[in-house]
């Protein structure tokens, strides 16, 4: 089993979105203790399994915060950092580093797997979130890759970027372009003005404060229909969310609400 890459917590004295109920302060508080709990499981020394997943349970008051959870979904069909049906039964929200090996472990060995399984039947969408936590380089390539997005090359840039040994070779300002002329983009004056841009740094930052909000400190964490997942876990972990997530969501469906 492989484990998230860490960083300390943000500073205490961050600020949290005003826009959100009062509620949520306490929905955040139990959202970072289940990604905590899964986070510590998956690195103490009696970890489970591989065949077991570092994935929260959601019996009795946590369904309440696994809702607020999935809500983070934005289920935008503009979203450019985003594949899959926007009304996909389930949804992965991954938040990630470009600098960061397990990040890179997971889209080189399972992701694609996922899209090919899950995506291209319509049973999953993964929505990306730049969660940059090894510094400058990292906020460099963060940027760059919301300006690939600009021009629909976001998920090229992406595979560039995570390719075996890509990382060792750094993400300055001209590995950045050479990335992004791989990647397909065409217009390159534009993907610098982009990735300079307040637009991209704005874009980053709001990706990064919901990662903090919810307690998501170390990269690769995930997030499917709400459930809490940390680090490049091996493929059958990935399978056994992904499917009990989208057998929910039909009993939910074919039955009713049993709360209404």
């Amino acid at each position: 089993m492989t484990t998230p890459t860490r960083r300390p917590p943000p500073p205490a004295g961050k600020p949290s979105s005003a826009r959100k109920p009062l509620l949520f302060g306490l929905v955040v508080v139990l959202a970072a203790g289940l990604l905590g709990f899964v986070s510590y499981r998956a690195t103490a020394p009696d970890a489970p399994a591989a065949d077991t997943p570092a994935v929260a349970t959601t019996a009795g008051p946590d369904a309440d915060v696994r809702r607020e959870l999935a809500e983070l979904a934005r289920r935008d069909a503009g979203d450019k950092l985003a594949q899959g049906r926007t009304d996909a039964p389930v949804v992965l929200i991954e938040y990630a580093d470009f600098q960061c090996g397990y990040c890179g472990k997971f889209a080189r060995d399972t992701e694609p797997e996922l899209i090919k399984r899950y995506v291209e039947d319509g049973t999953l969408r993964i929505e990306w979130r730049n969660l940059p936590i090894f510094g400058e380089a990292s906020e460099a390539a963060a940027r760059a890759s919301w300006a690939a997005g600009r021009q629909d090359r976001f998920w090229a840039f992406h595979r560039a970027a995570y390719a075996e040994g890509a990382k060792d070779r750094g993400f300055g300002a001209e590995r950045l372009r050479a990335l992004a002329r791989q990647a397909g983009v065409k217009d390159l004056d534009r993907f610098a003005r982009d990735t300079a841009s307040a637009a991209a740094t704005a874009a980053v930052t709001e990706d990064r404060e919901q990662a903090y909000r919810i307690g998501a400190t170390s990269t690769p964490s995930f997030l499917i229909n709400g459930r809490p997942l940390a680090g490049a876990q091996p493929m059958a972990v990935f399978t056994q969310a992904i499917e009990a997530a989208a057998a929910e969501e039909a009993n939910v469906g074919s039955a009713g609400d049993p709360a209404k």
